[in-house]
């Protein structure tokens, strides 16, 4: 067991928590403020189609994080279970693996977007209006595909060795590069949409040099090499089986959205901006809750793979007690204030008055919101597939559109405020099932 604790303090298993987690709800909390530092300058250009233009880039961009994100997660998840096994060739060879897969992938993705660029712009919404910016925004983003999938690699598999602090400061470099570089390039320099995509990517491109040079110099068990770059067929499927479940999870909520934005239409556009408000506002606690679930996925992988099961359970029973403690404190804060919340993104009474009761009932899901998350995070780290694809689907895809359109049909407007959180209580149900399904079987030893 010398090598394994050489990687994880596991005599203070909270303590050895903390320590991966902490550093990935600070990159999540980064990621907020350049998401709107990004919107804000963008917006201070005041040319409302070369705003409508980015804009209608954010799919491209969600579906490079997800690409990205199959060989992220994937990897670091067959990876941290390695690391258990102290099969050291193999994570070698997977390291590697993910990292050339995401370069040709990224080329891939590229030559085909540039060349059907007007009819895919076309596609996601560009007009005559916002087609110029769109192009040039687009044209940036797609073309450097590589570095922005690279960006999800390494970011990811550092973690799996400990690495967390060094991997999200990596990370946060280039955002806060990428923040620095927004002004100068979309107003400074004056090339607006086409700066603003290049101010991104040059980030990315920190992010992924940055990492590289981590990885050269500390990591003890990563590989770039070439010549290991290479997985048999039961490797690949275990990263494909994880990576994709990962990835599915935006597809979902991005359709879950568009329904629910659809319900709302009836009742008028004012509504929808109220929803779309008090969504952001309960994503800021969703991101804490994200980022302490899965910043425990090396060490869940790791115990698993040493076929520890009794720390293991210890971790995860521990995990679910202070995920469910942070959620409730968000919670009670969001349902006490959130007329205040709601008026620092808007003015309007109505707005305000409606927004305020839909938040609430956004944050009378989070403590079951916070199981689902955390079971997810465990059953990808395990690499157990089907019940993180299961879990994936549920609250914010299929579970949440049957609770949508059943609570609509038998309470009308009252029933769409409420059926996130009944989602997430059935959802929550759902972990809890799984969870005695896949790991009562064995006794803890």
């Amino acid at each position: 067991m010398e090598q394994q604790q050489s990687v994880f303090d596991l005599d203070h298993l909270p303590r050895t928590y903390f320590k991966l987690a902490l550093p990935v709800v600070l990159n999540m909390m980064v990621t907020l403020v350049y998401n709107l530092a990004d919107t804000y300058f963008i917006a201070r250009t005041g040319v409302t189609d070369l705003i409508a233009g980015v804009s209608l880039c954010s799919p491209v961009f969600t579906a490079l994080m997800a690409f990205g994100n199959i060989y992220g997660q994937g990897g670091s998840s067959l990876i941290s279970r390695m690391l258990g096994r102290d099969d050291r060739d193999g994570i070698r060879r997977v390291s590697s693996f993910c990292f050339y897969l995401a370069i040709a992938t990224g080329v891939a993705l590229a030559v085909p977007a540039l060349i059907f660029r007007r009819s895919l712009l076309s596609l996601i919404g560009a007009d005559e209006s916002a087609f110029v910016y769109a192009s040039q925004y687009f044209s940036v983003l797609a073309g450097c595909a590589p570095v922005v999938l690279l960006s999800f690699i390494h970011s990811n598999l550092l973690r799996c060795e400990g690495l967390a602090s060094v991997a999200v400061a990596g990370t946060i470099s280039g955002t806060v590069l990428n923040i620095i570089l927004d002004p100068i390039m979309i107003s400074g320099f004056g090339w607006g949409a086409r700066g603003a995509a290049i101010a991104t990517v040059i980030g990315y491109l920190f992010s992924d040099l940055f990492l590289l040079l981590v990885l050269r110099k500390k990591s003890r068990y990563l590989s770039v090499a070439p010549r290991k770059a290479h997985v048999d067929r039961d490797e690949l499927r275990q990263i494909l089986a994880v990576g994709v479940t990962a990835a599915v999870t935006n597809l979902a909520s991005s359709l879950s959205l568009v329904v629910m934005n659809k319900y709302l239409v009836a009742y008028g556009s004012a509504k929808i901006a109220a929803m779309g408000i008090a969504l952001r506002v309960n994503m800021i606690g969703q991101l804490i809750l994200v980022g302490f679930s899965f910043g425990g996925v090396p060490l869940f992988g790791f115990l698993y793979g040493a076929d520890d099961r009794a720390r293991l359970g210890k971790l995860t029973r521990f995990c679910l007690r202070f995920l469910c403690a942070v959620a409730l404190g968000i919670s009670v804060l969001l349902i006490l204030a959130a007329p205040a919340f709601m008026r620092v993104f808007v003015k309007e009474a109505a707005v305000v008055a409606d927004g305020a009761v839909m938040l609430r009932w956004q944050a009378a899901g989070n403590v079951f919101a916070a199981a689902v998350l955390l079971y997810t995070c465990l059953f990808q780290a395990t690499g157990k597939a089907l019940p993180a694809m299961v879990l994936s689907l549920s609250r914010q895809g299929v579970v949440f559109l049957a609770v949508l359109a059943a609570a609509v049909a038998l309470a009308g407007y009252n029933g769409l405020l409420a059926a996130q959180a009944l989602a997430d209580l059935l959802s929550a149900i759902l972990a809890l099932a799984l969870y005695a399904s896949v790991f009562g079987k064995k006794k803890e030893s």
